[in-house]
């Protein structure tokens, strides 16, 4: 057995040995975490901290479900793997779950480890079955990290990998934000320019095979639709014989307070990706779903994709347990229920904090805005800020909220606000009294 070794250690061989992801790699100190359980996690000093974002917004059950761990214990024990070509009754236990949560008409599906998987899935299977090759993404979008992925991301994790990151046939629409509307217009009155830009788009361009979109945008701000554009959206890509996809790897699973953020607009995508909260994130796992007028065309043409570790039984299991522990607890009513009471948590901020710019979100999953002028919208930090290595004014109010014993995501010039399901209000009041006294500093900023 090796010697036990310190906390310090611990983190001094992980920055050596192991790369820290989206970040220059000097200077990495990473925190050495050894338990966590609800909506808390331990570090190797045994300071507790409130998860106030689920981790990478997917730890939906938060800590320790005991009904998730069962789960894969009796799976392994029963099947720990076997190639995708076979079936198992997990297999299709899941598929029959999922086939009462998924929107209606998805009803085919190919697992993978996760949503970055789904999503170049999701291309494939778009791009075979139309015969055509352009995918529209939009700007402000995280669709993952793999070529095809990252190709399609609109936000700067793009930028390293071009030109050869630029896949040919990825194109990128403005994206939906009434806050700082891109296209320069204010809402309602607009006419919703951006989601007509696409139709344009598609007209213009020829050989669209789909349009990708996260329903609600998530890293890149928790971007809220107006209530016209994604049934718009449906209407465009039906006129063009342009597939939806829908990309629910943060969204899906009961965070914004339905199973699917397409369902607060009634809107059926032709694939649907989701990844993170399957599992509650216990077990990597990713889900391209499709509608079986797609799946039909396989059935004379070949299926060109597969992963050695597709629809594996250690994957599945996981995903069945925690479906039925959304259930049991109510947690997708849950999260419709609290978010009255965040909302009006985070909005009382906006006016003692002239930093704040907006506050905006659905079920629970929130963005708070932080602006050098609320007058002019200005950001503190820029997207080319982020990929040089500045310490982002969002990150420093972070890093102050981490010493207060709360943890929250922060992206360039605001703040992901997603925590687990399970969460109560008294937990709600301790992340956002640690966010009230953090942004101080980004008052201090503020330009009149």
């Amino acid at each position: 057995m090796s010697e036990k070794l310190s906390s310090q250690e611990i983190v001094e061989l992980t920055a050596k040995y192991t790369y820290g992801t989206w970040r220059k790699q000097k200077g990495w100190k990473p925190l050495h975490i050894v338990d966590a359980e609800g909506c808390y996690f331990t570090d190797g000093s045994g300071k507790r901290y409130l998860d106030f974002s689920s981790q990478l917004m997917c730890s939906t059950l938060g800590h320790k479900n005991q009904a998730v761990i069962k789960s894969i214990g009796e799976q392994a024990q029963k099947l720990a793997y076997v190639a995708p070509g076979f079936a198992t009754d997990v297999r299709v236990e899941l598929s029959k779950l999922l086939l009462e949560v998924l929107p209606a008409g998805l009803e085919k599906f190919f697992f993978t480890t996760s949503g970055t998987e789904a999503n170049e899935a999701a291309f494939k299977i778009a791009r075979m079955y139309t015969g055509k090759t352009k995918i529209i993404s939009r700007y402000r979008s995280y669709h993952g990290s793999t070529m095809g992925a990252i190709a399609a991301t609109g936000d700067p994790r793009r930028w390293a990998m071009e030109p050869a990151g630029k896949i040919p046939g990825v194109i990128f629409a403005p994206e939906v934000n009434c806050y700082k509307c891109p296209l320069l217009h204010t809402y309602p009155g607009c006419g919703i320019a951006c989601v007509e830009y696409i139709n344009h788009m598609i007209e213009n361009e020829g050989d669209v095979a789909a349009v990708i979109i996260e329903p609600i945008v998530g890293t890149n701000g928790i971007l809220i639709p107006p209530d016209e554009y994604l049934p718009r959206l449906r209407e465009i890509c039906d006129k063009h014989n342009v597939l939806m996809i829908a990309d629910e790897v943060m969204t899906g699973w009961g965070r914004t307070g339905t199973w699917f953020a397409v369902d607060h607009w009634n809107v059926k995508p032709d694939i649907l990706v989701t990844a993170k909260g399957i599992t509650a994130a216990y077990v990597p796992l990713g889900l391209c779903a499709t509608t079986m007028k797609i799946a039909s065309f396989f059935d004379e043409n070949f299926f060109s994709h597969g992963h050695t570790y597709e629809a594996h039984p250690i994957t599945l299991a996981p995903a069945i347990a925690a479906i039925g522990e959304l259930k049991r607890m109510n947690l997708v009513e849950r999260a419709k229920e609290m978010e009255g009471y965040l909302k009006e948590k985070l909005n009382a901020l906006k006016p003692k904090h002239p930093s704040i710019g907006d506050v905006r979100g659905k079920g629970l999953f929130w963005a708070v805005d932080l602006v050098k002028n609320q007058t002019t919208r200005e950001p503190f930090n820029t997207k080319n800020d982020k990929v040089n290595g500045v310490q982002t004014l969002v990150e420093k109010v972070a890093a102050e909220m981490m010493k207060n014993g709360v943890y929250l995501q922060a992206w360039i010039s605001h703040f992901v606000i997603a925590p687990p399901l399970i969460i109560s209000k008294e937990e709600i009041d301790i992340g956002i009294a640690a966010l009230d006294s953090a942004l101080v500093i980004a008052d201090a900023q503020v330009v009149a």
